[in-house]
């Protein structure tokens, strides 16, 4: 893995390959949106048993994903938090060489995408109606280049790095909320 800037890991084929597992995926994101957690409790939030979650964050561990964090917990609790904020696929030649792992791993992170969208539309009625008037799932069907997709994307990170204050103390107002914001850019070729 290569890390092109502090909390952002560039998968490499050993990282391709400890992320091409769905569990492995939501591990990750549950300890980069909520914080330091227990094997136990990530398992309760998945629907998983512990011995399953363990044995995942286990693999993450090996793959440099997630450490210990050694401040918390006891000898029989143990606590561990992720290693990076984002993580991105950005070598052709991996996915050239990891084919089949680097379809599993973007299947599993269509499927956390999917799985994020319904548990927001389950609470959709019970949610704040300032925060439901703001929910938005559109589509725009652009006719683009490659190299027009290419800026496009990096003008969206540009945005997104304007707002993005996910991490204590990044300065967010009192009665903000934690929003994810998906983007997919998905070719449709003739």
């Amino acid at each position: 893995m290569t890390e092109p800037h502090e909390g952002v890991v560039v998968l490499d084929a050993k990282g391709l390959r400890a992320l091409a597992h769905p569990l492995r995926v939501q591990l990750v994101d549950l300890l980069r949106k909520h914080g330091p957690s227990t094997a136990t409790r990530l398992a309760e939030r998945l629907g998983v048993n512990s011995g399953a979650a363990s044995y995942h964050l286990r693999r993450l561990h090996a793959a440099g994903f997630v450490e210990e964090d050694t401040g918390r917990g006891n000898a029989r609790e143990r606590w561990w938090r992720s290693v990076h904020r984002v993580t991105r696929l950005s070598d052709d030649e991996l996915a050239e060489r990891e084919p089949e792992a680097v379809l599993a791993y973007l299947q599993s992170i269509a499927a956390l995408y999917n799985l994020h969208t319904q548990r927001t539309l389950n609470e959709l009625q019970t949610m704040p109606g300032e925060w439901r008037r703001v929910l938005d799932l559109s589509s725009f069907a652009l006719r683009l280049t490659p190299e027009e997709t290419r800026r496009l994307r990096e003008e969206l990170e540009g945005v997104v790095s304007r707002y993005r204050r996910d991490v204590p103390d990044a300065g967010a107002p009192e009665d903000a909320a934690r929003v994810l914001l998906i983007t997919q850019l998905l070719p449709e070729l003739p």
